[in-house]
């Protein structure tokens, strides 16, 4: 049985642990067929063999994030802008303008998700005049966490805001003295406005649409991901919007693996639509690259706790129970899994309640369900979470929003938020992610750096003392298989599990944890296929795909910011304007930046501050 690919000569940490090491292995038909040494895989060599050598790279189960709004992402990625990483607010306005001044009438600029001021060295947001005066005409929405956007004076005429507009529930439309809005829209604490003002913007044509779905798989392959669960989302509508994502399965163009669940879209009409779903939709429908997982992570409106910091904690309103339970119940009853969002411990207490009386009634008896974030949640609903054969999704918020919520809780709350090392102590299925991306980013590093050193995106410490690295890993592989019900079937690099994989830039397990954040993949093998390669294995991958339309953010900003080397790059002191460091000039250094072939994207902003 010769093998179809063997990757040989290089660290593979296999997140088995019957087998953590090995340093080759052998795949056939898109499988793990030898996990070992050189000699093992090379047993299986053939005439038609492909044989690639790692060079002694560092390689990983290709990551998995248990929580990415990927289908959703992907329809708009080719519109928003990237601030993910940009290290000044000089930076990003600069870069606001010049998209602003290549994008046409009637499209907007959108920057959202991913950042927040604390990542810039200026520490503070953007005001409404710089906007305003980065982009005199063309629309500008940016989107800040999950508590406010900022809209230029362009973008409030489109979106129709004027003195009349009244305020929607849960959401402020600030006003001037006058009365006139200002372009900030405020949640208090109901994200609602943000995500229907963001709406109002035009959509891609569906070929674009394709376009750019495949773009953002090719900038998740970069990072090493290869496995994400769909948690639906606001304004994903099935099955008219996951039109795309089926026809480039049916087109075998999917180069992430998609386990989706169903997101009611309905207030007060979500028993309806589940009972349509489950009417309609098999469980676990499609293939290894796109199935349907359950339903969720909204299942009924009056159970979303909003996680917005900066505002007090909501309480649900009193109804929550009765709408939830008849929803929970169908659900059981059709053995459908299921996911619900719960940001705090309070709000899980009621869940927790209806789920056991349910339970009472129909046992759960194995039924996968789990709670998404969890941030709050206490030792005794962990454990009630376990009795029930249920799991916890946790993401990386707190590495966006960890200085808000220590200021609103404290510090010594912040140090717990979310409770993993108790949750892995009682037994529960944990699984990592990041909730990308109109908040957090989808860069899986970012939230590996955070589970690693406790620490934000902006350099707070929340807590003394990480997850060990090998734990953070494998909530991110194997831990994250469960929650779609493939455990057993990949997150290990193990005989007989899918051959997902990904070489890395660098040493995930020696380098400073400075350093995780900016970690991508050189080679990511989708199926024993390479489905993105750079550097020296450049000419292994299959080429880019053109972005479309060529007016695109993605066209100069291809996602998360990252170093414009291919070597380390030192940042030194220069003598004229610097995009990298231009609010100082000061002499810092990316010590084990990544091996690229990027060579973008400081250079279309004029810095000439990198020393090689």
């Amino acid at each position: 049985m010769n093998a179809d690919l063997i990757l040989f000569n290089g660290q593979f940490h296999t997140v088995d642990r019957e087998k953590p090491l090995a340093s080759a292995v052998a795949i056939r038909d898109g499988r793990f067929v030898a996990v070992g040494t050189d000699a093992d895989a090379m047993a299986l060599r053939g005439s038609g063999t492909q044989v690639i050598d790692l060079k002694g790279r560092c390689v990983i189960p290709g990551l998995n994030d248990s929580h990415l709004h990927l289908i959703r992402g992907g329809l708009n990625y080719n519109l928003e802008l990237r601030w993910e990483g940009v290290p000044s607010l000089a930076d990003a306005l600069r870069m606001l303008k010049d998209q602003a001044d290549r994008t046409p009438t009637p499209q907007w600029v959108r920057v959202v998700g991913g950042w927040n001021e604390f990542q810039f060295a200026e520490k503070r947001m953007p005001t409404l005049e710089e906007l305003n005066q980065a982009a005199p005409d063309t629309p500008v929405f940016v989107l800040h966490l999950y508590d406010r956007a900022l809209l230029n004076r362009a973008a409030l005429r489109v979106a129709g805001y004027t003195r009349n507009t009244p305020n929607p529930p849960g959401g402020e439309i600030v006003r001037d003295a006058n009365g006139e809005p200002t372009g900030m829209l405020v949640a208090r604490p109901n994200a609602m406005i943000l995500y229907s003002t963001l709406a109002k913007g035009p959509k891609l044509p569906l070929e674009y649409q394709v376009n750019s779905t495949r773009q953002f798989m090719r900038e998740l392959n970069r990072l090493g991901l290869t496995s994400a669960i769909d948690a639906g989302g606001g304004f994903q509508n099935y099955p008219d919007d996951y039109a795309v994502i089926e026809q480039l399965a049916k087109d075998q163009q999917l180069t992430v693996r998609i386990a989706y669940n169903l997101f009611t879209q309905k207030p007060k009409e979500e028993l309806t639509d589940f009972k349509n779903w489950t009417g309609s939709v098999k469980l676990h429908q499609g293939d290894d690259f796109l199935r349907h997982n359950g339903a969720g992570e909204m299942l009924v409106f009056s159970a979303a706790d909003f996680e917005d910091f900066l505002e007090p904690r909501p309480d649900l309103p009193a109804t929550m129970e009765d709408e939830l339970e008849p929803v929970v119940r169908h659900l059981v009853e059709q053995r459908w899994p299921f996911r619900l969002h719960a940001t705090y411990n309070e709000s899980i207490s009621r869940m927790l309640d209806v789920f056991e009386k349910v339970n009472r009634d129909i046992p759960f008896n194995g039924l996968p369900w789990f709670f998404d974030h969890a941030e709050t949640i206490t030792p005794q609903n962990i454990e009630r979470v376990r009795a029930l054969g249920g799991g916890i999704a946790i993401q990386d918020r707190m590495a966006f929003q960890g200085e808000y919520f220590a200021e609103r809780y404290g510090a010594k709350a912040a140090e717990n938020t979310p409770p993993i090392k108790r949750m892995l102590a009682e037994g529960v299925p944990v699984g990592a992610g990041t909730d990308a991306t109109r908040v957090s980013s989808y860069n899986p590093w970012t939230s590996l750096y955070w589970m690693v050193s406790g620490r934000t995106v902006g350099g707070l410490a929340l807590h003394s003392e990480g997850l060990p690295r090998q734990t953070a890993l494998e909530l991110f592989t194997h831990g994250s298989a469960w929650f779609s019900s493939e455990q057993g079937k990949k997150g290990q690099i193990k005989v007989g599990q899918l051959a997902d994989v990904a070489a890395l830039s660098a040493d995930f397990f020696s380098v400073e944890e400075e350093a995780i954040k900016w970690i991508e993949s050189v080679l990511t093998v989708v199926g024993g296929k390479v489905v993105y390669a750079a550097g020296e294995f450049e000419k292994l991958g299959p080429p880019s795909v053109p972005v479309l339309p060529d007016w695109s953010p993605v066209v100069k900003v291809p996602g998360h910011w990252r170093p414009a080397s291919p070597m380390q790059a030192q940042v030194h002191q220069c003598s004229g304007p610097c995009a990298v460091h231009s609010h100082s000039h000061e002499r810092a250094r990316l010590s084990n930046a990544p091996v690229s072939d990027f060579q973008g994207f400081w250079g279309a902003f004029g810095c000439s501050c990198f020393a090689f």
